[in-house]
């Protein structure tokens, strides 16, 4: 029976119309019998957000972060920030070194970055950010860089509900992760600056950030190490879209090819998302998740970058070296990702054995990256001859061991064959200068090798630098006279170190050549 026998036929059909009317309900109006102002508690962590409370210093949460947590950085779905009843997310730091630093939950309003927090135990403001004005190194030019509260400033929970908060708050939520560069176009308008100080810097950052501790790791030859998340968009904050794009138009064929899923902002988009959050009659913030901010004149204040290499990159690259989260050290493993990414892009395939150690290479193939066809930092015409010819003696007596030599002039070449002559390079030589950056996409192996002419006197960490964070050794060369780490000479910049006269002796640097493939130098 359907029904106990206590119940009356009456009790029966007014019963069953009950459930029916019920169940009619449901389905004409699901939220009928939900209750419509359910109170998010924003208290209530993730596993990964225990460490990074708001009452707890920065630097104190930076120190005590678990191996096992590491990965788990990426922002996890949530509600819209509007429906929110109580305080909005905390900004915390989870990674910071002068001029790069990694927030959870930062926001955005009228132009400032506002930190959210009960206190103020972050690292200076200056050594994260600044005023973003063109560089030139001057005292006053010092002082003007330095950051005001309208750059960045703190906003207590109280204050934020205060000023974005109400029935609901208008704190917009910019999805995924971001790159906000805060820097002029000055220097992203150049291939060696965008791609080798910029987004290897960006690189070093973003994989030590999600890759685990790991000394035997970080101290490896290994190719092959997890993934970070990708990053979804780059915000040029102080550049146009010409300003971060270089003549020749590498910067762009880079851009594309090693994130092409990137979205690219730039100043006017920065400029529309201040206006609408600085009307007259609303306050509006903009919230991101998880945001990496990149500041050229904050990491100039470090000491590294400042006092040592004057390359930003090296600030956020001997972050992660020192906590043994920078992976495959001797071969640029960290880098790996955007190496075979622009290789594939060009039409390249990669294959990668992980080893214990360096290889050889398959075959020594010799580049130089010729100057002649330029107008500044070139060499003499009796220099570039008595160079040629001292290179094509030395393959001409190694022919029996398939050493090949490249004369290129990037000038005259598509993008993709550029990349294509970098990828079977053993050593790259050339005068100072942009070319070099070729190095970034260079094969790492036992003898890999940057061989840099400068004019006799002069010297720069650009691709010292760089050479030596991806494993390479560097030579640097004086006419008939080298250099090699750890006796590299001071930096100077004498005059002639621009000019179209620059000497060397070719079978100085045969020799060179000849000795590094042997292991002797």
């Amino acid at each position: 029976m359907l029904f106990r026998p206590s119940f009356s036929l009456r009790d029966s059909i007014l019963l069953m119309l009950g459930i029916l009317l019920t169940r009619f309900l449901t389905i004409i109006h699901p939220h009928f019998f939900l209750d419509t102002s359910i109170d998010i508690n924003t208290h209530v962590q993730h596993a990964h957000d225990v460490l990074w409370r708001e009452d707890v210093s920065p630097e104190l949460q930076m120190v005590k972060q678990p191996v096992e947590l590491l990965t788990d950085l990426a922002p996890e779905s949530s509600p819209p920030l509007q429906m929110i009843h109580g305080d909005l997310p905390h900004t915390s730091i989870v990674h910071h070194a002068p001029g790069w630093t990694l927030f959870r939950n930062l926001y955005m309003s009228n132009g400032t970055l506002f930190l959210l927090s009960s206190n103020r135990s972050f690292p200076e403001f200056r050594l994260m950010i600044s005023s973003g004005i063109h560089m030139v190194n001057t005292p006053e030019n010092h002082a003007l860089s330095e950051p005001t509260l309208q750059h960045m400033n703190y906003i207590t929970p109280l204050e934020a509900q205060k000023r974005w908060g109400g029935t609901k708050n208008r704190v917009w939520t910019v999805e995924g992760n971001t790159l906000l560069v805060n820097e002029p176009s000055q220097f992203l308008g150049h291939f060696y600056h965008l791609v080798a100080e910029l987004f290897f810097g960006v690189q070093a950052f973003w994989h030590g950030a999600f890759s685990a501790v790991s000394a035997a790791d970080a101290n490896s030859a290994k190719f092959t190490h997890p993934a970070p998340p990708a990053l979804d968009r780059v915000i040029f904050a102080h550049s146009d879209g010409n300003g971060w794009r270089d003549n020749p138009g590498f910067n762009a064929y880079f851009m594309r090819a090693a994130y092409p899923s990137l979205a690219i902002e730039d100043k006017q988009e920065w400029d529309d998302r201040i206006a609408a959050t600085s009307g007259l009659s609303v306050d509006r913030a903009w919230h991101f998740p998880l945001v990496l901010l990149s500041d050229r004149s904050a990491s100039h204040r470090g000491a590294l970058c400042g006092s040592q290499t004057q390359r930003i990159a090296s600030e956020a690259w001997e972050y992660m070296r020192e906590q043994s989260r920078l992976m495959g050290i001797k071969v640029g493993g960290w880098w790996e990702p955007i190496r075979a990414s622009v290789w594939k892009f060009s039409g390249l395939n990669v294959v990668r054995k992980d080893g214990d150690d360096l290889p050889m290479p398959d075959k020594v193939v010799i580049t130089y990256i010729s100057r002649q066809g330029t107008s500044r930092r070139r060499l003499t015409d009796e220099a570039h001859d008595s160079l040629v010819r001292a290179l094509e003696e030395l393959v001409e007596r190694k022919k029996g061991e398939g050493w090949e030599l490249k004369v290129m002039q990037a000038e005259r070449m598509s993008k993709d064959a550029q990349v294509h002559v970098a990828a079977r390079t053993t050593i790259l030589l050339g005068v100072h200068g942009n070319g070099l950056t070729h190095l970034l996409f260079m094969p790492p192996t036992k003898v890999s090798t940057v061989i840099e002419i400068f004019y006799p006197g002069g010297f720069a960490h650009d691709y010292h630098w760089t050479a030596r964070a991806l494993g390479m050794s560097h030579v640097a060369v004086w006419n008939d006279t080298y250099y090699t780490h750890p006796n590299e000479p001071d930096i100077d910049y004498p005059e002639g170190f621009q000019g179209d006269y620059i000497p060397v002796h070719g079978p100085t640097v045969a020799r060179i050549i000849e000795d590094r493939i042997a292991q002797r130098l």
